[in-house]
């Protein structure tokens, strides 16, 4: 194994953040809200466009996606990168950032996404026109409903394998709800039960339309620098002590094992790369397309054993005043999902560090661990956030 750094650990930092866009945009482009909350972004850190010589992201709408953002802001970055690993995309590009930063290619870097399939043009992640661009040879004749029908084949697997319930998958949903009460910017703020869970439409069994994120518009961005030009800028520094990035498979049916997903490994090496350790982090936000992802990843990131990610959830636990904040502005399944959704965890992970969150704050919060997952629970990203460097 390739040895990491350690003076990586800790060498970048998010000095911005913003959103903008979220639920329905009115009909205004994916272009416009990602530029909005660019703008937003690097004007809370404090800095100016012209100060922004680095940009990366990744979209679903275009080939040539940063290209094309760059072109629509004005900038010439000398350093960019589109990598699409999906959903997990945009955590996992905090690690080239550091490593771009370290090596002198670039100072301020924007990582940024926007998408609006709800309200305007953006390409939906299970629109027929993106499933002929991205085939699944061995699954395409069978006519899955994509992504639900393979997320909905893990549930089940965990479900026979570990007795995992439908009313523990209906909690993960509950508990997001009720954390989006607590946030002005979530699009579904109405009341949510188990049993409004389980009496939902049905999508792919065991899922009912409440066991899959939402279609919202919505945009966000985050402005990373060098740990060593923090000092100056408006906002406290929100530090990067270690990411790490792997992937498995790409179709569910190439997944070696339907209940355990590459969070193991990108988990536990960026872990190992903060020098941290599960009981140290305050508070989570995953990944949550569907309610099966948190319990896999509380699962695989080690803060629960194999098989008991349906328990722990239960009672609260994940849910304001329990005992471990997951998904505070309300996740993918109540507070927005425009086809990805990692830069939002990223932005609200932020923001609960620098104690921003009014209602919904967490008291004293120091430490956060954002989890991203691309494709069919395929790329996984994780990375650890600390006020502290």
């Amino acid at each position: 194994m390739i040895e990491w750094d350690k003076s990586m650990r800790g060498s970048i930092a998010i000095v911005g953040s913003a959103t903008a866009g979220i639920g329905d945009a009115g009909g205004q482009s994916d272009l416009e809200i990602t530029s909005r909350a660019v703008h937003a972004a690097v004007a809370d850190a404090g800095l100016a466009m012209s100060d922004i010589d680095g940009l990366m992201t990744a979209g679903l709408s275009s080939s040539m996606w940063v290209v094309k953002l760059a072109e629509y802001l004005g900038i010439r970055p000398a350093f960019s990168d589109s990598t699409q690993i999906g959903g997990a995309s945009f955590v996992a590009h905090l690690l080239v950032a550091a490593a771009a930063i370290r090596a002198g290619l670039c100072r301020n870097v924007v990582i940024a996404y926007g998408a609006t399939p709800r309200g305007g043009s953006s390409v939906s992640a299970t629109s027929p026109a993106r499933a002929k661009l991205d085939p699944f040879p061995y699954e395409d004749p069978f006519e899955p409903f994509n992504p639900p029908t393979s997320y909905a084949l893990a549930a089940m697997r965990h479900m026979h394998e570990y007795g995992t319930t439908r009313e523990q998958l209906a909690e993960v949903a509950v508990s997001a709800r009720k954390w989006a009460q607590l946030n002005p910017e979530a699009f579904r703020r109405e009341p949510l039960s188990i049993d409004d869970v389980l009496q939902a439409k049905m999508v792919s069994s065991p899922f009912t339309v409440r066991d899959c994120c939402l279609v919202t518009d919505g945009a966000g961005a985050i402005v990373v620098t060098g740990s060593d030009r923090t000092a100056d800028l408006r906002q406290p520094a929100v530090y990067v002590l270690g990411t790490a990035v792997a992937h498995h498979h790409r179709q569910i049916s190439c997944m070696q094992d339907l209940t355990v997903t590459a969070a193991r490994e990108s988990g536990a090496l960026a872990l190992r790369r903060a020098g941290s350790k599960v009981g140290q982090i305050d508070l989570l936000q995953l990944y949550d397309a569907f309610t099966i992802n948190p319990i896999l990843f509380l699962e695989d990131l080690g803060f629960c054993a194999k098989g008991e990610g349906g328990s722990f959830v239960q009672g609260g636990r994940i849910a304001p005043g329990g005992a471990l904040p997951v998904n505070t502005n309300g996740g993918g399944l109540s507070c927005v999902h425009p086809g990805m959704y990692s830069i939002f965890a990223l932005v609200e992970a932020v923001r609960q560090l620098r104690g921003e969150c009014g209602e919904r704050q967490l008291s004293g919060a120091m430490t956060a661990l954002v989890h991203g997952n691309g494709g069919v629970l395929s790329a996984q990203a994780t990375t650890v956030l600390s006020r502290e460097r």
